[in-house]
């Protein structure tokens, strides 16, 4: 593939991707205010940029995968920010989740300067990406979209354009209900089991791949067979985030969401037990101390 591609926020989820890019014949021209994470890019066969302005210069797409609202309307309209500089008509693809407000203000301002802005949350975490299992939720454009879908190929498993701008990020928090929920479930399962005298690698093995898995169970109840959360997928910070999105959402339509919020109490519990840096598979840790079954 001959595009060249700039991606701005190399951090867990983005540095996975971007690799992808690069492997699939992309010139990728990285950005973050990490420089270890762009030095990382280009052993990979990337290249680096010190601002995203200089990214808009010198690629023709976009993507943004960043942490926080803030950071993106500074990579946006800050004074070095994508509005300053690149193509007009240049594609911009924003992969986070965020309010549609702030995705919208982003969408308006590359708008004034001549871009198109694409709402494109992924569902996955970073162990899936990896593995190029993630799912794009592509809105916005569509013209656009077809621009950039072969790109989005290289990076997920399955993409998908869902409507007019913002229904991108109505699905994902819709995904990120189940995805919470799921894992929470998933550590219920290796709980019980294990306090009964099921050995936990033995109860991944066989529930994977039958009518009762999940793609959650599949992914992180192997870690939570292993009793190991270093090899972090995402970390509790994000889907902590999330929830007021999704808590805000709901509230907007009148919507009650009782068992993902149930289901969000032991992530809390899991963070005051002094595992929010690692991966949320972390929640059968949480649940084991108050089953109290700990392992060594």
């Amino acid at each position: 593939m001959s595009e060249t591609v700039g991606f701005i926020g190399l951090g867990v989820l983005g540095s996975a991707i971007a690799g992808h890019l690069v492997a699939g014949g992309c010139r990728v021209v990285g950005c973050d205010i990490d420089t270890g994470k762009t030095a990382e890019l280009q052993d990979a066969g990337g290249e680096s940029a010190a601002t995203p302005r200089e990214t808009a210069d010198r690629a023709d797409v976009v993507f943004l995968c960043l942490p926080t609202a803030e950071a993106l309307h500074d990579v946006v309209s800050g004074p070095d920010g994508l509005a300053h500089g690149g193509q007009p008509d240049q594609v911009v693809v924003e992969l986070s989740t965020f309010s549609i407000a702030d995705k919208e203000k982003a969408r308006d301002a590359l708008a004034e300067a001549g871009k198109i802005l694409l709402d494109c949350p992924v569902s996955g975490n970073r162990i899936m990406a990896l593995e190029r299992k993630l799912t794009a939720f592509g809105s916005g454009d569509k013209a656009a979209w077809e621009r950039v879908e072969a790109i989005v190929g290289l990076f997920t498993r399955r993409s998908y354009h869902v409507g007019e701008f913002g229904c991108g990020m109505k699905m994902k928090l819709c995904g990120n209900i189940l995805n919470l929920v799921h894992n929470s479930i998933a550590a219920e399962v290796m709980v019980l089991g294990m306090k009964s005298g099921l050995d936990p690698k033995m109860i991944h093995e066989v529930i994977s791949g039958s009518g009762s898995s999940s793609a959650m169970f599949e992914v992180r109840g192997a870690l939570m067979a292993e009793n190991d959360y270093s090899r972090e997928g995402m970390n509790f910070s994000i889907p902590l985030k999330d929830s007021r999105l999704i808590a805000e959402h709901a509230a907007r339509h009148l919507v009650p969401t009782p068992i993902y919020h149930a289901a969000l109490q032991t992530y809390y519990a899991a963070v005051a037990q002094g595992h929010g840096d690692e991966d949320q598979s972390a929640v059968c840790a949480a649940m084991e101390r108050a089953a109290n079954c700990e392992r060594e």
